[in-house]
């Protein structure tokens, strides 16, 4: 081992050897500790404990060989005694030992040892083989993704063998690696939170156990670890909340959550494995049912038609069920604007009291509300494809495509979740390491079409474009993907170039999703909408009504009022747009404090129930010009909530300002370009 370049080692390190039975881990270990190697039993048990010695640069160093196991869970002994050594004695490296002729199969306990905080060396182990079944590795790619070093033996032959002990001396020397954080999935990730901080609260337990592990671990209902953690004091609480976080999840998913990690687990592996394996597979070698569609759905020439196409399903879907609902929703309303006005009139109620209850709260909250069936159809659908697996996909391949413009890939997993709310999305970008690529992805988050823009779309879609519902949806959500990857192309190359970081993308296996989680899923995304519909819309649309009747004495919502005089002050900028009116340009002044209230304050405005907001905008605009606002509504400023998270993510006011000011002015542009464009070509 002389050939190594030399290292600083300070003192003897204890080095552990994991990995799979037949991985190759004892010839590893006899190549390093020689004859130097004595077979015992582990303490209290009848399992043989390898242990040896190996000198690198004159220091004496310890080799453990932990026993063979596929995972470190608590189904057997040897588990448990691997994972125990690992938690209690933290050998100051831990060499991973990987068959690369079955890398997936092998990287479930590797993952398990990087969940765990351990300081791992990947030892990708019988490459010769790996190469005689046509498999071809990346290996800096492997490495970076897994955020450890990995070295290439070949045990057998002593290959790689001093490669492998000096990155593993440099490893022990440097001390602990990064703890990898797989997700788990949302509902998952959230019970997993809470519980992790009440971990962090009981001092003696963080201390002993990495909190997020531990955490895992009760939620998997490991009985080993929830034993332990049960028989120490003060503890009641935290096996409580663990117990009830499972059963919840059990309870919503449909299946335990041990098998639901395994999956995501699993996941994590096959991105890491299509990211740094290519292979030549013969004609008789069977796939997977995961295995078949993927090579359908992930293709590089179908996977991005195949998403656009169950894009636009989703909005056919949306609107082919929604519409007759709407019809239902509309009549509600109307009956009760009818009693409404009947009861106030009976009692002797002001002009101003039936005013406000008709045309603020009724016309202004209703005509958000009488979405309610479109959005809960949307959110079903999504939540359809995210429980069976597709969305997973569809992020992996718009990954590729991405990369293809020198953006992160994993920048799109963000964007899918913009899809439901642009506040959540920005907040994801946190799992970026790199802090340019975070950068770019908070500045085109907004450009995702939120939950919050459809009862605008659903509105002037309805009104305009009947024949092509789904069809025009469909055209303003690419338009803003479209546009999120050409900013952050501009913005990647002017403003925060660099290469990207590797990523890796889970793909977890296909499922039918249950009806009960799809349910539950739709509901907790649209009762958010509800929630928003009856506090921060109520209460701006009162403010718009009370703007509407000010100063006294002037015609309710007329140009005079100071909801008229404000729109006036904005409308001639949007002239050229096509809805350089002051009623359009209200409505978009307002929506900077919550995008639905773009159809509250014209509701309020135009003075009509809900049943008949769809009538008037067809007296006041155009096609052309509705699909301009549209655009508008689509691009232009962030509602005040996403202005406020981008605010405290890039904790700087210069990086707020420039979100807001290009997108007025990029939303603005596409206006004008869609509107006079249609114009020239005789569509205006």
């Amino acid at each position: 081992m002389d050939s190594v370049q030399k290292l600083e080692v300070s003192k003897e390190k204890v080095i552990a050897l994991a990995g799979n039975p037949n991985s190759g881990k004892t010839s590893i270990f006899n190549n390093l500790t020689g004859s130097r190697q004595h077979v015992g039993n582990w303490p209290g048990v009848t399992v043989e404990k390898k242990e040896g010695r190996l000198t690198y640069q004159g220091v004496c160093h310890k080799i453990i060989d932990l026993p063979g196991t596929y995972s470190l869970g608590a189904y057997s002994e040897d588990e448990v005694i691997a994972r125990d050594f690992i938690l209690k004695e933290k050998p100051d490296v831990i060499v991973s030992v990987v068959d690369a002729s079955n890398l997936e199969r092998n990287l479930y306990l590797t993952t398990q040892l990087l969940e765990m905080g351990a300081n791992v060396v990947v030892a990708l182990n019988m490459m010769d083989e790996a190469k005689a079944r046509g498999l071809n590795y990346n290996v800096q790619k492997l490495s970076a993704m897994l955020g450890v070093p990995v070295i290439t033996t070949v045990a057998t032959k002593k290959e790689g063998m001093d490669q492998l002990v000096a990155k593993v001396i440099e490893a022990a020397d440097a001390g602990k690696g990064s703890l990898l954080k797989i997700d788990y999935g949302n509902e998952l990730e959230e019970e997993l939170g809470q519980l992790e901080s009440t971990i962090q609260n009981h001092g003696q337990l963080s201390a002993e156990y990495p909190a997020r592990w531990l955490a895992l671990k009760m939620l998997e209902e490991d009985e080993h670890i929830h034993n332990e953690v049960k028989g120490r004091a003060g503890t009641a609480d935290l096996v409580a909340q663990a117990e009830k976080s499972a059963a919840h999840l059990l309870d919503v998913i449909g299946e335990d959550t041990e098998s639901l990690v395994a999956d995501r687990r699993y996941g994590f592996i096959t991105g890491v494995a299509k990211k740094s394996v290519t292979k030549r597979e013969s004609a008789e070698q069977r796939l997977t049912r995961s295995d078949k569609i993927d090579s359908i759905v992930t293709s590089r020439f179908l996977g991005i038609p195949i998403f656009l196409f169950a894009m636009w399903a989703v909005f056919q879907f949306t609107f082919t069920l929604g519409d007759p609902m709407i019809g239902w929703v509309e009549t509600f309303f109307e009956w009760f604007g009818g009693l409404v006005i009947a009861g106030l009139t009976a009692i002797n109620s002001s002009d101003l009291v039936i005013s406000l209850m008709v045309d603020g709260i009724i016309g202004g909250v209703g005509s958000v509300l009488v979405f309610i069936p479109n959005i809960f159809l949307l959110f079903l659908a999504i939540s359809f494809l995210e429980d069976s697996g597709y969305m997973a996909r569809a992020a992996y391949v718009m990954d590729r495509f991405m990369n293809s413009l020198g953006l992160h890939g994993k920048a799109f997993i963000p964007l899918l979740v913009g899809f439901g709310c642009n506040v959540p999305a920005i907040m994801a970008t946190r799992t970026l390491e790199n802090k340019r690529d975070r950068m770019v992805t908070i500045l085109i988050a907004p450009l995702m079409s939120c939950g919050a823009r459809l009862p605008v779309y659903v509105l002037f879609v309805g009104a305009f474009f009947s024949a092509n519902q789904g069809l025009v949806l469909f055209s303003l959500y690419i338009l803003g993907i479209v546009l999120a990857v050409i900013m952050g192309k501009i913005f990647k190359t002017f403003l925060f170039p660099g290469e990207a970081s590797p990523f890796v993308m889970e793909l977890p296996p296909y499922r039918i999703p249950t009806l009960k989680g799809t349910f539950i899923h739709m509901w907790e995304r649209g009762s958010a909408f509800l929630k928003k519909a009856g506090t921060i819309i109520f209460s701006i649309v009162v403010l718009i009504w009370v703007l509407s009747i000010l100063p006294w004495g002037v015609e309710y919502a007329s140009q005079e009022s100071l909801v008229g005089k404000l729109g006036s002050f904005v409308a001639p900028i949007f002239a050229p747009a096509g809805f350089g009116t002051w009623e359009a340009a209200s409505a978009l002044v307002f929506g900077i404090l919550a995008k639905e209230v773009v159809v509250g304050t014209l509701g309020v405005i135009y003075g009509v129930g809900e049943e008949g907001l769809a009538t008037a905008i067809q007296q006041f605009w155009t096609p052309l010009a509705a699909y301009s606002f549209m655009v508008m509504t689509l691009i232009y400023i962030p509602c005040a909530a996403v202005i406020g998270v981008i605010k405290r993510e890039t904790n700087s006011w210069k990086w707020t300002g420039f979100a807001v000011g290009y997108t007025l002015a990029l939303g603005w542009l596409m206006a004008v370009i869609i509107y006079q464009g249609g114009r020239l070509l005789g569509l205006g």
